[in-house]
């Protein structure tokens, strides 16, 4: 039961942190490019910085259950679900490179997790 709430706290970081790059996505996108007078008002970048906050704190939990070559080698799942909103939200293209590519991540991941 430990190990999975490491993991859970693992996954809710990352889940953090790419929903966190979503809202940098967006707030870049509303600003009109890195317009740094603009950006520090923006309510989607503000709010990105805050889950990267929350992120960072669930990340010192992970830190004290998980050993880092396990913990930090897993956020390469981060790169899996950030194409889910880069082709909902943004319109980006899944190319069969790109599936390969998640699928080699995945495989590393399943292997770090056993």
């Amino acid at each position: 039961m430990d190990k999975m709430i490491s993991y859970l706290l693992l996954l809710g970081n990352i889940l953090l942190l790419v929903t966190g790059q979503v809202l940098f996505k967006i707030g870049l996108g509303r600003s009109g490019g890195l317009h740094w007078d603009k950006l520090i008002t923006s309510p989607a970048i503000i709010g990105g910085l805050m889950l990267y906050g929350i992120a960072t704190l669930l990340w010192f939990a992970v830190l004290t259950r998980l050993p880092l070559s396990i913990a930090y080698p897993m956020q390469a799942f981060a790169y899996v679900l950030s194409m889910i909103p880069a082709y909902f939200l943004f319109g980006e293209d899944i190319t069969a490179t790109k599936i390969a590519g998640v699928a080699v991540i995945l495989c590393g991941v399943y292997l770090l997790a056993r």
